[in-house]
């Protein structure tokens, strides 16, 4: 899978950019805030409809086009895949009669082949994988992060899984508003068997995948890390559902054994304490859990052979190899650490990588690569 053609008008520092891409590994080069990130960000909206960085739809809007009578964005991509060509594109613009700019609000505009589609439609036509430096919190930071991770590695390659994590997220909020109101005595404990089915039912379906996963994930890493850190450490990605298996039932009926012992905690506290929302991850690399102890250096290592494995497992499930986006990742590898990772990339159908310095690739490496000098918001081909 790649990216032939990038369309971006007014997003970011981006006020008219058209750009042919090839497929292969891709450098982007050039000073700080000239828009390397903002480039693979744009390809991460189009895959997703989310940034993976601005808290707001407003933020994304160029800012000299701030005058503008109508204020808009528009970011568009041709995809070339093992399942086809499609067109993807979304466009931000205020609603009509907004008079403060800055507090308006943006409608986001999703349309797939022409054909106007929800944000949820996106996901699995363009499949990413993005490493960026803030991505060592995955190792060491909140368990929010570790869902997210095996949540956007599943959502890619099962549509299935998608709607059972949307409906999960519903149901929780259905959920816990009742166990609140249990509390209080304004309703009966009665009332949570159907709110129980349903997450039993979604939330069942999510953990058997990320168990699943997760151990194909292990593996994978396992390899990568070896190779990473030139065989000198191993790594074990281990999976803590917080529904436990129980021996000779499946995990619905474990699920729903676990709501049942936990339903006098969840009342007295007004909350559902029990389910996928509450499972984490650990890394433990040369028999140290990194969580607990791990050094920035581990942390990113961890990190990178994750996402890495990521990649692979999105192609082997898929059949596709998707877009691997690498933003500043060289500057802080040693050499033998960046040795490995350029060679991993050169699996990938398409891979965009961004640094400030030629120097931080070989010369071999820079051979196989098409190379973009990125300087106020434009590229230019090297």
């Amino acid at each position: 899978m790649y990216i032939s053609h990038l369309s971006l008008n007014n997003f970011r520092n981006y006020t008219a950019q058209e750009i042919d891409l090839p497929s292969g590994p891709i450098v982007l080069c050039g000073d700080n805030a000239q828009g390397k990130t903002n480039f693979l960000e744009a390809i991460y909206l189009l895959a997703t409809s989310k940034s993976p960085w601005a808290s707001t739809d407003r933020e994304l809007v160029n800012w000299l086009s701030t005058d503008d009578v109508l204020q808009y964005t528009r970011l568009g991509a041709q995809v070339s895949g093992g399942s086809g060509d499609a067109q993807v594109e979304i466009v931000l613009t205020t609603q009509s009669g907004a008079s403060d700019q800055e507090q308006a609000r943006y409608l986001k505009h999703i349309k797939v082949n022409g054909v106007a589609r929800r944000a949820t439609d996106l996901i699995g036509i363009i499949r990413v994988v993005m490493f960026d430096p803030h991505d060592t919190e995955i190792v060491g930071g909140s368990p929010s992060l570790r869902r997210r991770y095996m949540d956007a590695t599943n959502s890619q390659v099962d549509p299935v899984y998608l709607r059972n994590l949307q409906q999960y997220g519903k149901v929780i909020g259905q959920r816990n508003h009742l166990l609140r109101m249990i509390k209080e005595n304004r309703a009966s404990a009665n009332e949570l068997e159907f709110w129980n089915s349903q997450l039993v039912e979604a939330g069942s379906y999510i953990i058997d995948k990320r168990l699943s996963a997760i151990a194909s994930i292990d593996s994978i890493a396992c390899d990568i890390h070896r190779q990473l850190t030139d065989g000198t450490e191993s790594l074990k990605t281990i999976y803590m559902p917080s529904v436990n298996q129980i021996p000779g039932k499946d995990t619905s009926q474990a699920f729903s054994q676990a709501l049942r012992d936990a339903q006098r905690e969840e009342i007295a506290r007004g909350i559902s304490v029990v389910g996928p929302h509450r499972d984490d991850l650990r890394f433990i690399a040369g028999d140290v859990d990194m969580y607990v102890y791990g050094s920035r250096g581990q942390h990113r290592t961890v990190a990178l052979s994750i996402k890495l494995a990521q990649g692979r497992y999105i192609q082997k499930i898929s059949g596709d190899s998707p877009i691997l986006l690498l933003d500043d990742v060289l500057s802080e590898l040693d050499s033998e650490r960046r040795r490995h990772l350029l060679k991993a990339v050169l699996n990938y159908d398409q891979a965009v990588i961004t640094a400030t310095d030629w120097d931080h690739f070989d010369a071999d490496f820079l051979s196989k690569a098409s190379r973009f000098k990125v300087s106020g918001g434009s590229l230019e081909s090297t």
